[in-house]
Protein backbone atom coordinates (compact mmCIF):
# COMPACT_ATOMS: atom_id res chain seq x y z
CA UNK A 1 0.00 0.00 0.00
CA UNK A 2 1.22 3.52 -0.75
CA UNK A 3 0.79 6.16 1.70
CA UNK A 4 0.69 10.29 1.52
CA UNK A 5 1.54 11.14 5.58
CA UNK A 6 0.54 15.03 5.75
CA UNK A 7 1.71 16.61 9.03
CA UNK A 8 -0.08 19.55 10.50
CA UNK A 9 1.23 19.39 13.99
CA UNK A 10 4.65 20.95 15.27
CA UNK A 11 7.90 18.76 16.30
CA UNK A 12 7.36 18.99 20.16
CA UNK A 13 3.93 17.32 19.38
CA UNK A 14 3.19 14.03 19.73
CA UNK A 15 1.11 14.19 16.23
CA UNK A 16 4.34 14.75 14.39
CA UNK A 17 6.18 12.30 17.09
CA UNK A 18 3.02 9.60 15.67
CA UNK A 19 3.41 10.80 12.00
CA UNK A 20 7.20 9.85 12.41
CA UNK A 21 6.56 6.87 14.09
CA UNK A 22 3.92 5.61 11.45
CA UNK A 23 6.16 6.37 8.73
CA UNK A 24 8.75 3.53 10.34
CA UNK A 25 6.45 0.74 10.84
CA UNK A 26 4.80 1.15 7.70
CA UNK A 27 8.06 1.04 5.98
CA UNK A 28 9.11 -1.65 7.91
CA UNK A 29 5.75 -3.68 7.05
CA UNK A 30 6.69 -3.23 3.28
CA UNK A 31 3.88 -0.40 2.37
CA UNK A 32 5.50 2.52 0.35
CA UNK A 33 5.44 6.38 1.68
CA UNK A 34 5.33 8.55 -1.20
CA UNK A 35 5.57 11.51 0.26
CA UNK A 36 5.14 13.33 3.75
CA UNK A 37 3.99 16.87 3.20
CA UNK A 38 4.17 19.55 5.50
CA UNK A 39 1.42 22.14 6.48
CA UNK A 40 0.37 24.69 9.15
CA UNK A 41 2.64 24.26 12.16
CA UNK A 42 4.03 21.06 10.75
CA UNK A 43 6.30 23.17 8.31
CA UNK A 44 7.98 23.51 12.10
CA UNK A 45 9.51 19.82 11.96
CA UNK A 46 11.90 21.47 8.96
CA UNK A 47 13.70 24.27 10.98
CA UNK A 48 17.19 22.51 11.13
CA UNK A 49 17.98 24.96 13.71
CA UNK A 50 16.00 23.08 15.98
CA UNK A 51 18.04 22.44 19.32
CA UNK A 52 15.81 19.70 21.74
CA UNK A 53 16.72 18.74 25.21
CA UNK A 54 18.99 15.63 24.96
CA UNK A 55 16.57 13.90 26.41
CA UNK A 56 13.72 14.46 23.52
CA UNK A 57 13.75 13.76 20.06
CA UNK A 58 15.36 15.14 17.66
CA UNK A 59 12.21 15.00 15.32
CA UNK A 60 13.92 17.03 12.83
CA UNK A 61 17.01 14.85 12.49
CA UNK A 62 14.54 11.75 12.56
CA UNK A 63 13.15 12.90 9.72
CA UNK A 64 16.04 14.47 7.64
CA UNK A 65 17.06 10.12 8.18
CA UNK A 66 13.56 9.28 7.03
CA UNK A 67 13.91 11.02 4.05
CA UNK A 68 17.90 10.37 2.94
CA UNK A 69 17.89 6.69 3.99
CA UNK A 70 14.59 5.39 2.77
CA UNK A 71 14.41 7.84 -0.22
CA UNK A 72 10.85 9.58 1.14
CA UNK A 73 10.15 12.68 -0.66
CA UNK A 74 9.72 15.31 2.69
CA UNK A 75 7.71 18.43 1.07
CA UNK A 76 7.41 21.44 3.44
CA UNK A 77 3.89 24.00 2.17
CA UNK A 78 5.57 27.25 1.32
CA UNK A 79 3.09 29.53 1.87
CA UNK A 80 2.44 27.72 5.21
CA UNK A 81 6.64 27.89 5.83
CA UNK A 82 6.94 31.57 4.50
CA UNK A 83 3.82 32.63 6.67
CA UNK A 84 6.01 31.25 9.78
CA UNK A 85 9.79 32.07 8.60
CA UNK A 86 10.71 29.11 7.96
CA UNK A 87 12.80 29.42 4.33
CA UNK A 88 14.76 27.37 1.99
CA UNK A 89 18.09 29.52 0.61
CA UNK A 90 15.83 30.12 -2.43
CA UNK A 91 12.94 32.15 -0.74
CA UNK A 92 16.05 33.73 1.93
CA UNK A 93 17.04 35.16 -1.34
CA UNK A 94 13.48 35.89 -2.56
CA UNK A 95 12.48 37.49 0.30
CA UNK A 96 15.99 39.46 0.65
CA UNK A 97 16.42 37.86 4.45
CA UNK A 98 20.06 36.62 5.25
CA UNK A 99 19.48 33.33 6.47
CA UNK A 100 17.72 29.93 5.36
CA UNK A 101 16.76 27.14 8.37
CA UNK A 102 15.11 24.64 5.25
CA UNK A 103 18.02 22.12 3.85
CA UNK A 104 17.74 19.21 2.01
CA UNK A 105 15.98 17.11 2.16
CA UNK A 106 13.04 18.99 3.15
CA UNK A 107 12.35 20.67 -0.41
CA UNK A 108 9.89 23.91 -0.15
CA UNK A 109 6.80 23.40 -2.80
CA UNK A 110 3.18 24.51 -2.98
CA UNK A 111 -0.15 22.71 -2.25
CA UNK A 112 -0.35 21.12 -5.71
CA UNK A 113 2.24 18.84 -4.47
CA UNK A 114 -0.70 17.85 -1.49
CA UNK A 115 -3.10 16.92 -4.26
CA UNK A 116 -0.70 15.21 -6.71
CA UNK A 117 0.71 12.84 -3.60
CA UNK A 118 -3.53 12.30 -2.17
CA UNK A 119 -3.67 11.20 -6.36
CA UNK A 120 -0.94 8.76 -6.15
CA UNK A 121 -1.51 7.28 -2.83
CA UNK A 122 -3.51 4.21 -1.82
CA UNK A 123 -4.35 6.54 1.91
CA UNK A 124 -3.92 9.92 2.80
CA UNK A 125 -3.52 10.31 6.69
CA UNK A 126 -2.96 13.48 8.19
CA UNK A 127 -1.62 13.68 11.59
CA UNK A 128 -2.22 17.45 13.92
CA UNK A 129 -4.67 19.69 13.78
CA UNK A 130 -4.71 21.82 10.66
CA UNK A 131 -4.55 26.19 11.87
Amino acid sequence: MKFQINVCAGPSSQGAYSAYRFCQAALTAGHQIGRVFFYSNGVYNANELLSPPSDETDLHQCWRQLGESKGVELVVCIAAAVRRGMLDANEAERYDKNAANISPPFIVSGLGQLVEGALEADRTITFGGGA
